[in-house]
């Protein structure tokens, strides 16, 4: 007796009875999410019901009944509208229901979600000097790359050669990929102080974004043992150039192999150009920051002699101008010395460093030269095998040792050939991004510097003349008549009107403490009558000048202010570029 009526009777509304004949739902174990079910297949469910109907056997329910019977609130609503009873469970309608889409091998590959991307991230937290030895760096690692045995490791402590040996073995152990130089563990700021350090901290975490965030790198097994190594860091694997010595001498003889890249074919040029370049660059600046500093020296020296001279002048104000000029001197000769520190610390050393970093890329470069030579070399000989079996084939006479070697040497050629050409595609389209990220980094890394060069050089020259004219009132107060401040500027009436102003303000640089007279109108009209004549000295001194010569048109200035700031020459330029105060 089949007991699967009752769920339709009215009499018995408590559900489907535990006695009742197997569904497709109900299965002893849950349905998988597979794509081939557990039940039977829906047309092996088919056959069998179609079968029943026709029997008529007593025991089914009528179908008709079934469907009036089946109300929009009953949950078994969709089993009861399918034709022939078929009872399918939710799976294996959302299975049949893109039936299209089953077969389509590409359409299921898109719906997988996709896999995890793995990262690494560092962070430089602290630098440990102890006099001239080898600087420690202290660094934080957080990665989701399951080589690793945790996902953070707190404080790493490495020094700073440890650092140039996983350098040294990442560019000998990934040809396609373009490491960086470690930067230099000194800085010419001098070891031990605050900008040193933080400019160390700063080079080694930009050195550690851009290994960390090479995707070729981080796949390395070294980087898991330079991080969860104990006790320091030694590389386990001492990889080599493909060529050294004077055999790697003797291939730059030669020309470039061909090279079906023309992008990267014309970067070596460019990275050499480059390198020679920088290190040229960074030489001469080195030889300015010599010079620099011995005109430092000298102005100290001589400041200390200017102070010395004012011992023996009687002149009172001649006296005190000697040795307050003396200060100056001497305070602009510290001055120069730590321009030239500057200079070595904004230009030189980035120049340096540069040089070294464009020495690695050319040096990539050239071992992908010779990979390219090696597979040239491969071709070639699978050819030359190729030929010889070709040989043994059309021989009358074959033996079956030479066949066996001639076959074997074949297939060594050919899977020679096969790994080079598919490590050259690698290294070659690797190499393609790593030439462009590099480019893109050492010209932002470069405008930096010379944009912070610039800034201090500004900075040097406004704090230098900002101090020689703090010496402006003591050298006009050596006479009556202006001391040596007049210069053929201007006529002095007997009253002086002295300008005090310094010419670094709050908003820059206003290039002189004196207003001079427009050189518009001379310029405009010098052709059309001579200069008046200069009124002699005396004449000034008693207050009977005659009011020519260079005295300025005090009417014309507002009219003139504005062809002023329009106007394209040094003290515009200056006037711009002088943004700091003091």
């Amino acid at each position: 007796m089949d007991y699967s009526a009752i769920s339709t009777d009215p009499d018995h509304p408590t559900g489907t009875s535990p006695w009742g004949s197997p569904r497709a739902e109900r299965g002893t174990f849950p349905t998988s999410n597979n794509d081939i079910p557990s039940s039977p297949l829906p047309g092996q469910e088919q056959s069998a019901d179609v079968g029943s109907v026709g029997n008529g056997d007593p025991q089914s329910p009528d179908l008709s009944a079934q469907l009036q019977s089946a109300q929009l609130g009953d949950p078994d609503y969709p089993d009861a509208h399918f034709p022939f009873g078929v009872h399918q469970s939710p799976n294996v309608q959302q299975r049949q229901s893109p039936t299209p889409a089953q077969y389509q091998t590409g359409a299921r590959q898109d719906s997988r979600p996709p896999g995890p991307t793995y990262r690494i991230q560092g962070k430089v937290t602290g630098l440990e000097r102890t006099g001239k030895k080898d600087p420690i760096l202290r660094f934080d690692i957080h990665t989701n790359i399951p080589k690793f045995r945790t996902t953070q490791y707190r404080d790493v402590r490495r020094t700073h050669s440890e650092f140039v040996k996983l350098a040294d073995h990442l560019v000998s152990a990934n040809p396609e990929a373009l490491v960086p130089a470690v930067p230099s563990p000194v800085t010419p700021a001098g070891a031990g102080t605050e900008e040193d350090e933080i400019r160390i901290k700063s080079a080694m975490q930009r050195w550690l974004n851009v290994v960390l965030s090479n995707e070729v790198l981080i796949q390395d097994d070294e980087v898991v043992l330079f991080v969860e190594s104990d006790f320091g860091y030694s590389p386990v694997l001492r990889m080599k150039q493909p060529a050294t010595g004077v055999r790697r001498k003797m291939l730059k003889q030669f020309a470039p192999p061909p090279d079906d890249t023309p992008e990267l074919q014309a970067a070596r040029p460019t990275a050499k150009m480059f390198y020679l370049g920088s290190m040229d660059s960074s030489h001469k600046v080195d030889r300015v920051v010599k010079a620099r500093r011995g005109l430092g020296l000298a102005e100290a020296d001589f400041g200390v002699k200017l102070g010395q001279m004012s011992v023996q002048e009687t002149h009172p104000g001649l006296g005190a101008a000697y040795r307050k000029l003396g200060k100056i001197v001497q305070t602009v000769g510290d001055y120069h010395a730590v321009q030239a520190t500057a200079e070595a610390t904004t230009l030189g050393e980035p120049l340096s460093y540069h040089s070294s970093d464009a020495f690695i890329v050319k040096e990539t470069l050239t071992n992908r030269h010779i990979l390219l030579r090696d597979l040239l070399q491969a071709q070639q000989s699978a050819r030359s095998k190729r030929a010889a079996a070709d040989r043994l084939k059309v021989s009358s006479s074959v033996r079956p040792d030479k066949v066996d070697e001639a076959i074997n040497a074949l297939e060594e050629a050919q899977n020679h050939e096969d790994y080079l050409t598919k490590r050259t595609q690698r290294v070659t389209s690797n190499l393609l991004q790593e030439k462009r990220r590099w480019f893109d980094r050492t010209t932002h890394d470069l405008l930096f510097s010379l944009r912070e060069y610039t800034l201090r050089q500004i900075e040097a020259e406004r704090r230098t003349l900002a101090t020689l004219e703090s010496v402006r009132p003591d050298i006009r107060a050596i006479d009556a008549s202006g001391g040596l401040s007049r210069l053929g500027r201007e006529s002095h009436p007997a009253t002086r009107r002295p300008n005090m102003v310094s010419s670094q303000g709050p908003k820059g640089d206003s290039w002189s403490g004196v207003p001079r007279r427009n050189d518009n109108v001379g310029r405009s009209m010098s052709g059309s009558f001579t200069a008046p004549s200069l009124p002699d000295d005396d004449d000034e001194a008693n207050g009977q000048g005659s009011g020519k010569g260079r005295n300025r048109a005090s009417s014309q200035v507002g009219s003139i202010a504005e062809e002023d700031d329009d106007r394209l020459d040094a003290r515009n330029a200056a006037s711009r570029l002088a943004t700091s105060t003091f």
